[in-house]
């Protein structure tokens, strides 16, 4: 009963701060690094920033989809995405990764959460 708890917190939270990110950076107040990556891919200013805002959406749908299934197949596909992200930030944008607040606390965190879930998964499986 007790890791059923921990484990719904630990959806909740990684849902809050998926939709954080698909929505205030991307959605409400658009990161010029947002667009930035976007435009390395070759779209114009304008295709960008629409990319960006579709990224957030998906975001923000990927958010919700923890607030209604709590599957180990979310926590992959976390992790996975995470972490491509992450690389990509790092290979496009390095000097974001020295910021005081930068991608790898975030996405660090936000693994760990994930890793924690499946551990615990495992551990009530197992009993």
């Amino acid at each position: 009963m007790k890791d059923a708890i921990i484990l719904k917190f630990i959806n909740i939270t990684l849902a809050v701060l998926w939709v954080y990110q698909g929505l205030i950076p991307k959605l409400i107040f658009t990161s010029p690094d947002e667009i930035a990556v976007w435009q390395w891919m070759g779209l114009s200013p304008e295709f960008a920033k629409l990319a960006g805002q579709a990224t957030g959406i998906a975001e923000i749908l990927f958010g919700l989809c923890f607030m209604m299934i709590s599957h180990k197949i979310m926590h992959y596909l976390s992790i996975l995405g995470l972490f491509f992200l992450l690389i990509l930030i790092g290979l496009l944008l390095p000097d974001t990764l020295l910021r005081a607040f930068n991608p790898v606390v975030m996405n660090l965190a936000m693994i760990s959460l994930s890793c924690i879930f499946l551990m615990l998964s495992r551990q009530s499986d197992l009993n």
